[in-house]
């Protein structure tokens, strides 16, 4: 079955290359550093690292404690972070600089895959969430190195697109060394594929583990007092196309009612940046982007935060947040930080990549769920009003999420013992 996979993989290589160029169009950083999407890398590449691989910008920002925690304990050892998406490497770069070394990770070719192991010879593979590649997992298992899935979730609907690949799944499972589920139900679903009992635990959910320093909630307030005038302030975070057109919906209901509301508009990929903001104009709003440096103004309606690496930050700023990709199918986006931040959170119906997230937040008194544009206004004019509820439910968010920290430092427990153990 992975030979017959493999095959599939190179016939539809051009087409590989063909999404990059369509991306390209968007995102000009995917027209570059192609020679790493098939393992070429250049010469000075470390060797004998400890391989952190995040995908794009929610899993690196997940990781980026658990990287530190390891990069403490082993001091001389390189520490190799991969990713997919030129977002993903503009934040590693940002917030990990040269710590650490940076590389795409390649297509799931056998032989990109063997250069890439065979370039970097890793101590241990540390996979965030739910990327099972069965190329680089085979890979490691022949090159001796041992893998480990952290923080993986595994939805009801992922699990059985999985389980209708069989054999092949199991057998793919099989390379793994290690799984550190982020829940029970996950847990259940790895096992009901294939994965072995005693391979895998739920040491928790390392995305709560979110710390925001001091210095920035000082930055938050200075933002809101000199940028926003203390203006009654929502968010709407990491949305996606299709979703910013709802978003406004509800805000020209809000604004007939709150006409001194801003909202603070945070499209999830930079190269649309342009575009939310026409669409904005478009619909009769003044806009303040975050790139101009400059205060927003009080006839500014929409505040785009079109920099990266600055949503926690500004998570402190405002009333209220919802939180994207989930107006569309996209199946929602972290929503522990604004919790942490003692924000209300609101959010659409789709939700199936944070159901258990979003079900402890409803439970908890922390979240609301909204169905629509007019639902969401309804909540945002409710909770602008009644301070008392949203401090109420800020108070739950921020408590439900001290109460489950420590996930950290558990997984990092996990990995030092395996990086220990005689190969």
């Amino acid at each position: 079955m992975r030979l017959a996979y493999s095959a599939l993989l190179y016939l539809l290589s051009p087409f590989l290359v063909l999404r990059l160029l369509v991306r390209g169009r968007k995102a000009p950083a995917y027209l570059s550093r192609w020679h790493e999407r098939f393992a070429w890398y250049e010469k000075g590449q470390p060797e004998g690292v400890i391989w952190f691989h995040t995908v794009s910008v929610g899993e690196a920002e997940a990781a980026f404690p658990l990287i530190d925690e390891i990069a403490k304990k082993y001091t001389d050892t390189p520490i190799l972070v991969t990713t997919t998406t030129p977002t993903g490497s503009a934040r590693v770069k940002a917030f990990l600089g040269h710590r650490v070394h940076h590389v795409y990770l390649p297509y799931d070719l056998p032989g990109a895959m063997k250069r890439f192991y065979r370039r970097f010879k890793p101590k241990m593979a540390i996979i965030l969430e739910t990327e099972i590649w069965p190329n680089m997992l085979y890979q490691a298992k022949q090159h001796g190195v041992p893998s480990i899935i952290v923080n993986a979730r595994l939805s009801e609907k992922s699990a059985r697109g999985y389980a209708k690949l069989g054999a092949f799944m199991t057998q793919t499972l099989g390379h793994v060394s290690y799984v550190c589920a982020q829940t029970e139900a996950s847990l259940t679903r790895f096992i009901d594929l294939g994965l072995d009992k005693n391979k895998i635990s739920v040491p928790g959910n390392i995305k709560f583990d979110t710390d925001m320093p001091a210095y920035l909630f000082e930055q938050a307030e200075v933002i809101r007092r000199d940028w926003f005038q203390q203006r009654p302030s929502w968010i709407a975070a990491s949305t996606h196309e299709g979703e910013d057109e709802k978003v406004l919906e509800a805000f020209s209901i809000i604004k007939k009612q709150q006409p001194d509301t801003l909202l603070v508009l945070v499209p999830r990929h930079p190269e649309r940046f342009n575009s939310v903001a026409k669409l904005c104009e478009k619909r009769g709003y003044t806009v303040t982007r975050r790139s101009e440096q400059k205060s927003s103004l009080v006839k500014t309606d929409v505040f785009l935060l079109d920099t990266l690496g600055e949503l926690k930050l500004y998570y402190a700023t405002v009333d209220v947040a919802f939180i994207g990709g989930s107006f569309v199918p996209t199946g929602g986006h972290n929503m522990l930080e604004a919790a942490a931040h003692s924000v209300p959170v609101l959010f659409g119906p789709f939700v199936h990549n944070f159901t258990e997230i979003s079900d402890r937040l409803l439970a908890n008194g922390a979240a609301l769920q909204v169905e629509n544009p007019d639902q969401l206004a309804q909540q945002v004019i409710e909770l602008l009003e009644h301070p008392e509820k949203r401090d109420q439910m800020g108070a739950a968010g921020y408590h439900f999420v001290e109460k489950n920290k420590g996930a950290v430092s558990n997984v990092a427990e996990r990995i030092i013992s395996m990086l220990n153990e005689p190969l």
